[in-house]
């Protein structure tokens, strides 16, 4: 089964003259239950492709498939709650104003859940934070149980797939490895699809069973995880990158 499916994406941004072709042609499949990981220097593309399949990146073409259904311009309701997002930087993404419960039970709210109390008690517990941090407020938390909050609002609805655009880059490197523990144990036990952005080859080496490797926009090589460990790499910027990470 496949979970994801991109076909002949283009991203760009501005018009005419302006115009920055971001994405070129980007073809991949996730399958479900897959973690599938983009790599590549920064500016390549991997994040836009993220935006694209969210709708934050509205100016784009080709087909993106999620769980059988072809996305339009227009996202439905439903599709977020098959597919979530956790950025980069967890203080930007979450409402400085809004105390940890409020995040929670205002995105359950959202997505038409009842016993919002009781959710919001399992999440905390989820991702190991417990009630004791219920409410706090961002600027109370350090950056790794801010991530925590964003991981547990991000799976609030219940989703499937989850695309996390360098989930860990903010933090410390203390706590990444915590945070990706985390995201590897739910994958494990609620069966989720990971489509993961990082710069970090072993961090994609740790979490993810296939990578594609981009370059200015285009996808020039997707290796199986196996590859990437022996460094077995057939484009020639896929094996500068192996070689920049030892």
């Amino acid at each position: 089964m496949t979970m994801l499916d991109v076909n002949g994406m283009n991203v760009w941004f501005g018009k005419n003259r302006d115009r920055v072709d971001a994405v070129k042609g980007a073809s991949f499949q996730v399958g479900t239950g897959e973690s599938f990981g983009l790599v590549g220097e920064s500016g390549s593309g991997k994040s836009t492709i993220l935006r694209a399949i969210t709708g934050l990146a509205p100016d784009w073409s080709g087909i993106i498939t999620v769980d059988g259904t072809p996305i339009g311009k227009k996202r439905p309701r439903g599709f977020f709650k098959t597919v979530q997002m956790v950025f980069q930087d967890p203080y930007a993404s979450l409402h400085p104003r809004h105390s940890v419960d409020q995040v929670l039970g205002e995105t359950l709210h959202l997505h038409g859940f009842d016993d919002i109390d009781g959710r919001v008690a399992k999440l905390l517990d989820d991702v190991g934070l417990g009630q004791k941090f219920r409410f706090r407020y961002p600027h109370q938390l350090s950056g790794g149980q801010r991530q925590r909050v964003a991981i547990a609002r991000a799976l609030a609805p219940e989703p499937t797939l989850l695309l996390l655009d360098e989930p860990t880059s903010a933090l410390d490197v203390s706590v990444q490895a915590e945070i990706l523990n985390l995201l590897a144990d739910l994958r494990a036990d609620r069966g989720l699809t990971y489509l993961m952005v990082s710069h970090d080859l072993s961090v994609v080496g740790h979490m993810c069973d296939r990578l594609a490797v981009m370059r200015n926009g285009e996808i020039v090589e997707i290796l199986d995880v196996d590859a990437l460990r022996a460094s077995n790499a057939a484009h020639p910027y896929s094996q500068q990158l192996l070689q920049a990470s030892l």
